[in-house]
């Protein structure tokens, strides 16, 4: 009885480490997306305050974001072989500086090196944070804990560009100039040190992350990796068709469906969508798991991706403004159950890596549907909506056949 009581004491102590961790997760997340969210709003016109043509910019950014997500597959890797998670998480958001830094900038080759250098930060620090993640997660349920994440995480996003905008408006009316934009940025250095503490009040708590998960209560799916090789394969597929919001944008604004200034609204509504859907999404999926442990939840992202995808590239404003809605969902299950099935599914001495590997594969995928999107717009759009609906087919297909039946082994 008494060694009973012990082991219910020592359960109780790690959910309650696990809990902590994921709620100092979530606050870090939310400064973090203050910090480059925001910034990612203001780094076009700011660059060409520095003398960059659209080229340039567009070639920056791009370069940075393909750049950080090739990184990920090599952190995660490294993660795992070395256990150094935490290592690669601090220096993955201590890189964040960058943001901040820009204040300090005066010409355009400075700011991109230092927007490369931000894009490099969340290379390193995607597998092994999402890796510390899962280990708490499991205690919580993966769902709910990435869901949790997920909430927080597009508050920041929501607020980090709400904040400059705000700025700028206290700045009075006309054209914002060099020192404007400086001034905007250093208003980053505040969030970031706060994010540097908590991150290391974390650390100081939970030194050992992956103790949080239990062998014995959780087991893995997926035994001989092909259950992984097949989500992979899926996940490709159906994030190919989910086209980026900038091409969405660009038809609003083309057939002058909206003006402008109604745009970016539109947008932060997909991400209001997006943070609740994350959290209903994740409770949805571990309710499911309980009943019966397979995936068929996912049937939901190529389904709401095709149904966004025909109602956004329509001309009637109720039908896009509905098309936003499903489109915020889809990104806000991305963003959590798709990453809370890889924890259900990998061994966790090789759970950074699978990060690295998806991440990496995600980020290729939305690059090239992307590029491809943005083509064919140019030659049909009819066209368009055909090729990404098909790859939304592709992929339900593909789902139907070798996840429908999936059982815990």
């Amino acid at each position: 009885m008494r060694n009973k009581k012990i082991v219910l004491k020592k359960f109780s102590n790690i959910k309650k480490r696990a809990i902590i961790l994921l709620i100092i997760f979530g606050l870090i997340s939310l400064l973090g997306d203050i910090i480059y969210e925001g910034a990612r709003s203001i780094t076009g016109p700011y660059l060409s305050v520095l003398g960059a043509n659209a080229a340039i910019i567009g070639f920056v950014v791009g370069f940075a974001e393909l750049f950080g997500y090739l990184l990920r597959l090599i952190s995660g890797y490294l993660s795992d072989r070395t256990k150094s998670y935490w290592l690669f998480t601090i220096l993955g958001y201590g890189l964040l500086i960058s943001i901040p830094l820009l204040s300090l900038s005066s010409i355009w080759q400075i700011a991109a090196i230092l927007i490369v250098l931000e894009r490099i930060g969340k290379g390193l620090r995607s597998p092994a944070r999402d890796t510390i993640a899962s280990y708490a997660a499991k205690q919580v349920g993966t769902g709910v804990g990435f869901g949790f994440l997920e909430l927080l995480d597009q508050t920041g996003a929501t607020l980090g560009p709400i904040i400059l905008g705000l700025f700028f408006i206290s700045l009075g009316s006309g054209t914002r100039s060099l020192v404007d934009y400086q001034a905007a940025y250093r208003l980053f250095f505040i969030p970031f040190i706060i994010l540097m503490i908590l991150l290391f009040f974390a650390y100081s708590k939970v030194r050992h992350p992956h103790k949080l998960e239990n062998n014995k209560k959780t087991k893995e799916l997926d035994n001989n990796g092909k259950i992984f090789k097949n989500y992979m394969i899926f996940t490709f597929l159906t994030t190919f068709g989910f086209v980026n919001f900038a091409i969405i944008g660009y038809h609003l604004k083309y057939n002058s469906i909206f003006i402008d200034a109604i745009i970016p609204i539109l947008y932060a509504f997909g991400m209001v969508v997006d943070a609740l859907a994350g959290i209903f999404i994740g409770v949805l999926y571990d309710r499911m798991k309980k009943k019966s442990p397979n995936f068929n939840i996912l049937l939901i992202i190529p389904i709401f991706t095709a149904i966004s995808i025909i109602l956004l590239f329509s001309f009637n404003i109720f039908a896009i403004i509905l098309g936003t809605f499903f489109w915020g969902f889809v990104l806000g299950t991305h963003e959590t159950i798709m990453k809370a099935i890889i924890a259900d599914i990998t061994k966790k001495e090789k759970r950074a890596t699978s990060y690295g590997t998806f991440h990496i594969l995600y980020g290729f995928s939305l690059f090239a549907g992307s590029s491809i999107a943005g083509f064919l717009y140019e030659s049909s759009l009819l066209m368009l909506i055909l090729v990404m609906v098909s790859f939304q087919i592709f992929s339900l297909v593909f789902f139907l056949k070798n996840f429908v039946q999936l059982k815990r082994k």
